[in-house]
């Protein structure tokens, strides 16, 4: 099980001043060099927080995984292409939206990725993951369109207003991460979770490759700095690795 840090909010903080610090690729080394096992960047049509240089400067210096989250847009697409990351997620966009807000209607998308979108990018070696909800049918049609990787959304567990609430939606996630795993896909997951509640899921949701974390890990390193905060996330999957 791998630790990808999302650095899109070092890109967030940037914006705001609009000085040119601080870096992104910066954050990105410094998380490598604490022990995370690639970058997270998620190129936005509104390029609200990661620009396309940062995406040039991203693919030169990151020594591990690159992960290009996008829409799967005609524009995001051909900057896949020149990119040439490692993986890329593909992810439903709303201009409104503050974050992404769930993972893709597999059933509205599945065409348009058939005929269009995994055409184009497996011209390349890119592998391809989607973001998806713990639904059988999601799993299913992402299988059928062969996907490498689904990348499980687990906003609903993380901010579960419960126990039965969280409890209900871990039995999800587990389901649909033993169904992605038999139909021999990898199995990610991402998107609110933090130190608190990462040892919760990981104590149940099995087969996990990669646990993609961003806005909880940059916020607790204005505190911690990057190198603690990064290897307090390592320390936890560590002690789950024997169960997964």
């Amino acid at each position: 099980m791998k630790l990808l840090v999302n650095i899109d909010h070092v890109a967030t903080l940037r914006n705001a001043r609009g000085e040119g610090y601080p870096i992104p690729v910066e954050a990105a080394k410094v998380c490598e060099d604490a022990g995370a096992a690639g970058i997270v960047f998620h190129l936005r049509a509104d390029r609200r927080h990661i620009l396309d240089r940062d995406v040039v400067d991203l693919k030169k210096e990151v020594r591990g995984i690159t992960d290009f989250e996008m829409a799967a847009t005609e524009e995001m697409i051909g900057i896949l292409l020149q990119t040439n990351p490692t993986l890329c997620t593909l992810v439903p966009e709303g201009r409104e939206e503050l974050t992404t807000e769930g993972g893709l209607n597999m059933r509205t998308v599945y065409n348009d990725f058939k005929e269009r979108v995994f055409p184009e990018i497996r011209t390349t070696e890119i592998q391809i993951s989607l973001f998806v909800d713990p639904n059988p049918e999601d799993i299913e049609l992402a299988s059928k369109l062969g996907s490498d990787a689904v990348e499980l959304h687990t906003g609903t567990f993380a901010n579960a207003s419960s126990k039965e609430e969280m409890f209900a939606e871990l039995k999800r996630l587990k389901y649909a991460a033993e169904l992605a795993n038999d139909q021999g896909m990898k199995v990610n997951a991402g998107h609110g979770l933090n130190l608190e509640n990462l040892p919760v899921l990981l104590e149940v949701v099995p087969y996990l490759n990669e646990v993609s974390i961003g806005h909880a890990l940059i916020s607790k390193s204005l505190f911690w700095g990057f190198q603690k905060t990064v290897k307090a996330y390592l320390e936890i999957i560590s002690l789950y690795q024997d169960v997964q």
